[in-house]
């Protein structure tokens, strides 16, 4: 006996990146989901009627007077796992948030009783907009998963945030809130800090001390995050991955770089989750201009000083409540060698693997042994890195104290409006 596909209805509302759904729209028809299209009219401006027939394999249409005897208004939000909208503009946003139902799609938001999830795209003064930020709240506060936009270039000559995400890492997003249901939304309303990567200590312009840290765990700690409801900040290390959708990126290079971004970015956070592997040296002087090599000359030797300990310095200046998250990479003692340096560092949990050439650096999977600073221990099989990552919020949010309503209405920057609560 073959179980039921998934049921998603993807949301498409009027807007340029319409055109970007398709390719959403296939990921997920090829992933073995039974999608069934609901644009609004005017999106039908952008895309047509037969694009969305042909890749989904199901009639479309955006009025609640096709169809009558399957009454769709209502059936389509009944009986699927999943509504996603993308893109989903300013005025759909507007339109959700308030209840209104004058269109199909709109008929459906309000029937649906299974995890929701809208993909803003539109100008960055649309998303600025107190009244936009307004609409985003209310519409988190009541469960729906509002993915950030990305910045980048927009319609026209114009950029900053509003782009839509890529149709790919919007998939990823589809997938994980599908194989958690309903109640995953764990971690709304809280903002958590994610390191990644590996950081570089120039020697010269052309040199550098370096490790082989690919960024993948960081990347799938980030996209879990966001599929629970985070706010996430994610500070990325020289990775040449793919942005995840819905996180705030900020780009460094060496570990003076990441403590400073690092440090910023915590000071509001619920949980930080240091899985970037930080340089512990760095040459104590930059060369301008390339070593050259001299004839019967042996190689200058390159003396080495300290980095900062990022790890240490949040788990001693932590704020109340915040949980700080360390990694440990060993080759040897592995167990031992974590427990020491998670009383040293101070941190609440602590994920020890093993690595070497062939192990985790670069790999999709990973095995870990998360440490408690309470005595307690969590043996991770082998598997994807996303497969830990979730269990690694799972432990945070078990140590997470309870939150305040989630997400205030913001102004530009992410700063509550005058007037807001928090």
């Amino acid at each position: 006996m073959t179980s039921r596909k998934p049921r998603v209805v993807l949301g498409v509302s009027a807007g340029i990146a319409a055109y970007k759904a398709c390719e959403l729209l296939r990921r997920l028809t090829e992933s073995g989901h039974d999608v069934t299209v609901v644009p609004t009219a005017d999106a039908l401006r952008f895309v047509g009627e037969p694009t969305w027939a042909a890749l989904s394999g199901n009639p479309v249409s955006p009025q609640v007077w096709d169809g009558v005897a399957e009454v769709p208004h209502v059936r389509l939000g009944q009986t699927a796992d999943l509504v996603f909208v993308a893109p989903a503009t300013a005025d759909l946003l507007a339109r959700a948030a308030h209840g209104l139902a004058d269109d199909l799609l709109t008929n459906t938001l309000l029937t649906a009783r299974c995890p929701v999830v809208f993909a803003p795209a539109m100008h960055t003064e649309m998303w600025e907009h107190p009244a936009t930020r307004a609409n985003v709240a209310t519409l988190r506060s009541r469960g729906a998963l509002v993915v950030e936009p990305a910045s980048g270039r927009l319609t026209g000559k114009d950029t900053g945030p509003g782009r839509l995400p890529d149709p790919a890492e919007l998939f990823e997003v589809a997938r994980h809130v599908l194989a958690r249901g309903a109640d995953g939304r764990d971690l709304a309303g809280r903002h958590v800090v994610v390191s990644a990567g590996g950081t570089r200590e120039p020697i010269d312009p052309v040199r550098f001390i370096g490790n082989r840290s690919s960024g993948l765990q960081g990347y799938a700690l980030a996209r879990t995050a966001v599929a629970r409801g985070a706010r996430v900040t994610l500070v990325s290390a020289n990775v040449a991955l793919p942005d995840p959708a819905g996180t705030g990126i900020v780009s460094v290079g060496s570990a003076e770089e990441m403590h400073k971004a690092v440090v910023e970015a915590a000071a509001d956070a619920d949980a930080v989750v240091m899985a970037a592997a930080v340089a512990d040296f760095r040459p104590s002087g930059y060369r301008g201009s390339k070593i050259k090599k001299t004839e019967g000359a042996g190689p200058e030797p390159i003396r080495l000083v300290k980095n900062p300990d990022i790890l240490a310095e949040l788990g001693e200046n932590r704020r109340p409540g915040q949980v700080i998250v360390g990694f440990a990479a060993e080759t040897d003692d592995v167990l031992a060698n974590g427990r020491a340096k998670l009383a040293r560092k101070r941190c609440d949990l602590l994920v020890v693997n093993q690595v070497g050439e062939d192990l985790t650096f670069g790999r999709p999977d990973n095995e870990a042994v998360i440490l408690g600073s309470d005595g307690s221990q969590t043996e991770v099989p082998r598997g994807a890195k996303e497969a830990l990552a979730e269990i690694v919020w799972d432990l945070v949010g078990a140590r997470l104290k309870p939150s305040s309503p989630p997400f205030p209405p913001e102004g530009p920057g992410g700063r509550p409006l005058p007037g807001d609560a928090g």
